[in-house]
């Protein structure tokens, strides 16, 4: 298993509210996955290797395409992220392979407290695209 995917796995196991669960959708013969947690949650080596940023007021937004035979699968990903006053912050998604796993990565800074509406858009393997919104609130972690 890779060393992102070893530390995000763990992050998913240790954190216990459902605020940063591993959310899931399917699109015909694919499952997208999504998350986004604090980058607090990154081992400091991880995220050094993968030029992630480390904050407090700092989240990472993570997302797989798996295919129907559990193989990971090239999307190409892009999306937003909306505050409530209607600020809107593009997510710019880095792709990540390691080994035969494959990630979209993109960092988000934002205030404590604030909740944030995610619109991703995904263009599938077999050209299909997949919308997935969804609302976070977003929290300072130390």
């Amino acid at each position: 298993m890779s060393a992102i995917r070893s530390a995000l796995f763990a992050c998913c196991l240790l954190i216990t509210t459902s605020a940063y669960a591993e959310q899931k959708m399917v699109v015909g013969d694919y499952a997208i996955h999504y998350i986004v947690i604090p980058t607090t949650f990154l081992n400091p080596k991880i995220a050094a290797q993968y030029q992630l940023v480390r904050g407090q007021d700092r989240a990472l937004v993570n997302v797989s395409v798996i295919g129907a035979d559990g193989s990971p699968a090239s999307a190409g990903v892009s999306g937003t992220a909306q505050n409530l006053i209607g600020q809107i912050a593009t997510l710019r998604f880095n792709e990540v392979r390691e080994g035969e796993a494959i990630y979209y990565l993109a960092e988000l800074r934002h205030g404590n407290e604030e909740h944030r509406k995610f619109v991703l858009e995904m263009t599938l393997p077999d050209g299909e695209i997949a919308n997935i919104e969804f609302q976070q609130k977003m929290y300072w972690q130390h």
